[in-house]
């Protein structure tokens, strides 16, 4: 070998000891990173036991009342006399950029519904919601919320999980992987879809994204079996089953142990481990013959038009009630996205949907629930001021198209005032313009009053700390606290 050959193959003293040098300091730096690193981006071990909040809790539980397609503030929550004023007035070329069908693009439309204030603090509620408000008093209304996109896709993976991209946690999972659950029997976080269909996205609403899958929405439904494939093929004596988890936990333990580089088996052997615990919990939680025909009939079950989401309002009610952290309710297809008709539509999808919710705000109260169980209402975008017109042009049959710049939502309980109503929209709805809400402020607020940091509830993937949101510097919307 000569010397040229040498110093051509061979690794250069300097560089090999310059590569040592740098590889020595790197695993030292990420070493002290680590440790500094809070609890939750660190996490070695996956499971759903409770865990401790960064600060003293309002909530300890959610129920997300997700209203899919996009209600329409200001036929709702929003009254605008300028709207009734300057209805049929030509207002296109103001907001072109904003419209998703400018081909359909009509007038300056008013609401077709009645406006009336209700309750002690004298919320403004249309009259399509008589049984909401009734219940005014218990919530408060955020009429200044806004988002980023103004297409279904794309505003339900931002309002879900905090990013417009497929394949992010959902905020059920984050509350989930932050705070485990307080019924090791039944799943930490429950959705209880529409029978009749999935929602835009589909299971993509409720995922886990990159965190383990113990923590994705476990799917219940209303009626028959709770979860498919729950219940074993063939009934053995009790002693037998026990011994037979006890000799796979065993196991499982062992093949754990010996393969400590692969920290998200835990959370496989846990989803097992809970499948077989559920059989029992969760048939006796979605078992509504437990409750009296009194509160049957005050959710609208048994009435063909509110049967559906009065059965999935009155589990909700049940599930917090056994521990379970967060329920997620959605609506089949998209009844909120009132592109037509919106005089029946938006009148229709209230029918569904008023009377279970207003009864699940009174039976959380009435029960000494609503003080730490967290409910939220809405959707993922609101609705234009102009009009939105069929292919025949027929005013009548007009609706609104998605609005991203201004929605309405509300929340009760764990923390919230009551009665209480924040920010403004401009004089038309078109846009918020006081005391602004962005979906990142409202995830922030609603891990707050769950007892987290946003912050500091995050995981550390391919050299970046994730967060539900994101790298932005949200804040909490502290008005709405009480």
């Amino acid at each position: 070998m000569t010397n040229s050959d040498t110093l051509t193959d061979a690794i250069p003293r300097r560089s090999f000891l310059h590569g040592v040098g740098s590889t020595l300091l790197m695993t030292a730096l990420s070493q002290l990173w680590e440790r500094e690193l809070p609890a939750a981006e660190r996490r070695t071990t996956f499971d759903l036991h409770p865990r401790l909040t960064a600060h003293p809790p309002k909530a300890r539980a959610v129920i997300h009342l997700f209203m899919n397609g996009g209600p329409s503030q200001m036929d709702l929550f929003d009254p605008k006399e300028e709207l009734t004023k300057r209805h049929g007035e030509d207002y296109f070329n103001k907001i072109a950029g904003e419209v998703e069908f400018p081909e359909a693009a009509g007038a300056l439309m008013k609401c077709p519904f009645a406006f009336a204030q209700h309750g002690e603090s004298g919320m403004w509620v249309s009259d399509v919601l008589p049984h909401f408000a009734k219940q005014v008093d218990k919530v408060t209304m955020i009429r200044s919320m806004h988002t980023t996109n103004l297409t279904h896709e794309p505003a339900l993976y931002k309002i879900h999980s905090g990013s417009e991209f497929i394949g992010r946690p959902s905020l059920g999972a984050w509350v989930s992987y932050g705070l485990g659950s307080e019924n090791q029997n039944l799943p930490a976080y429950v959705v209880l879809d529409d029978p009749q269909g999935l929602p835009v996205n589909g299971i993509d609403n409720w995922t886990s994204g990159y965190l383990p899958p113990l923590y994705q929405g476990t799917r219940f439904r209303a009626t028959g079996s709770p979860v498919l494939d729950l219940k074993p093929d063939f009934q053995q004596p009790n002693p037998i089953t026990q011994l037979e988890r006890a000799l796979i936990a065993r196991l499982d333990a062992q093949h754990q142990r010996q393969r400590p580089e692969r920290p998200q088996l835990a959370a496989r052997i846990s989803s097992y481990e809970l499948a077989a615990r559920m059989q029992l919990a969760a048939t006796d939680a979605l078992d509504l013959s437990q409750e009296t025909a009194a509160t049957l009939e005050k959710y609208g079950i048994n009435t063909p038009t509110t049967d559906s989401y009065g059965r999935r309002c009155l589990i909700a009610r049940r599930l917090v009630e056994r521990g379970v952290r967060f329920v997620q309710l959605f609506i089949n297809s998209q009844i909120w996205d009132n592109h037509s008709n919106i005089g029946t539509a938006l009148k229709d999808a209230c029918e569904r949907t008023d009377k279970p919710t207003a009864a699940l705000l009174a039976d959380l109260q009435q029960r000494g629930l609503l003080d730490d169980t967290l409910v939220l209402w809405g959707g993922e975008m609101g609705r234009l001021p102009i009009s939105q017109l069929p292919p025949d042009k027929d005013p009548a049959k007009a609706g609104r198209d998605h609005n991203k710049n201004a929605l309405c939502t509300w929340m009760a309980g764990g923390g919230v005032k009551q009665g209480f109503v924040l920010g403004a929209t401009d004089e038309l709805g078109f846009a918020a313009v006081e005391n602004r809400v962005s979906v990142e402020d409202w995830h922030a607020t609603i891990l707050h009053l769950l007892g987290l940091d946003h912050e500091h509830l995050a995981v550390d993937r391919n050299g970046l700390t994730e967060r539900l949101t994101g790298v932005t510097h949200p804040r909490i919307v502290s008005e709405i606290l009480a």
